[in-house]
């Protein structure tokens, strides 16, 4: 008979998906001898070795991808225990558990600030994350719900839209291009852009449209947060395609200037995503059907 304990199985969870022992302490506020000495209970408990030690990095073995399993699925059931108590004691007093892309996060707080007006009592926990990471939590079931641009296909994940997230392209208010009318697409052939990390949606969205109409910018600097995109537009150093949320503020002081480019913007949604077998919570439910009943509103009212 097996005498495993939560804590053993949370800790091995971490261990396992990070095949990492410092990036799981520090995931989980704990130190490294003591995650330690938690995969040497489990490990001692089962009689098996779960990793094996390769050079300066470890592996699952062929119990510890069992274990691997079963420790997911385990987590997920408590995850939805969790969320049935809670949706029994009512949703007044709910956890949400919330990630948003960084270029969402432009208009993520108002949203939040008009949810929790009607539901003051939630506690939200808010993460701003690049992509990649995005759809890493979601695949570990760390999230209730995500706010994104259209997620790809084959990650077994709901996607519903909740808003428009026009791309547009902007420059300095000193740029030749800023003030004209009517620009050719064709002539942001002879520009330099400056571009989001790889990965990035808007990235992908902006490489599909170019390579539709058969133009290749000039990859000038590639920058992960928008931010350094904007302040290097602002010194001249190039064009950017972002999205309109994120530069608001700017084009009202006319900090950067939206240029009138041909065949855009480029439309795009914002989505609120989940995966498909979560059994989402009485606060997460409530939280979805405001940002697909009134996100638009709530940001721009």
């Amino acid at each position: 008979m097996l005498h495993l304990t939560l804590r053993q199985l949370k800790v091995f969870e971490a261990v396992a998906r990070h095949l990492s022992y410092s990036r799981a302490a520090r995931e989980l506020h704990l130190t490294q001898p003591a995650v330690s000495m938690q995969i040497k209970l489990l490990e001692e408990n089962l009689g098996l070795p779960l990793f094996e030690q390769l050079g300066k990095k470890i592996f699952l073995t062929e119990a510890g991808r069992e274990m691997y399993r079963y420790s997911k699925t385990i987590a997920e059931q408590l995850a939805e225990a969790e969320s049935v108590f809670a949706e029994l004691k009512g949703m007044e007093r709910g956890n949400l558990k919330i990630s948003v892309a960084s270029t969402a996060n432009y208009f993520a707080t108002q949203l939040l600030a008009s949810f929790r007006q009607t539901h003051p009592r939630v506690t939200v926990n808010l993460d701003v994350t690049n992509r990649e990471a995005l759809l890493g939590q979601l695949e570990h079931n760390q999230i209730d719900l995500a706010v994104m641009g259209q997620p790809p296909d084959g990650h077994d994940l709901i996607a519903e839209s909740f808003m428009e997230n026009p791309l547009v392209v902007i420059a300095a208010p000193d740029n030749p291009l800023a003030g004209q009318k009517h620009i050719p697409v064709s002539r942001l052939a002879d520009e330099t852009l400056i571009v989001r990390e790889a990965g990035s949606g808007t990235r992908s969205a902006s490489e599909r449209f170019f390579q539709t109409h058969q133009i290749a910018p000039r990859t000038g600097l590639v920058m992960n947060t928008n931010e350094a995109i904007k302040q290097a537009v602002q010194a001249g150093m190039g064009l950017a395609v972002v999205s309109l949320h994120t530069v608001s503020l700017e084009l009202e002081t006319k900090r950067l200037a939206l240029l009138d480019v041909e065949f855009f913007p480029i439309q795009r949604y914002w989505f609120v995503v989940h995966r498909k077998n979560k059994r989402l919570s009485a606060t997460a439910q409530a939280f979805k059907q405001f940002l697909l009943d009134e996100g638009k509103a709530a940001v721009t009212g």
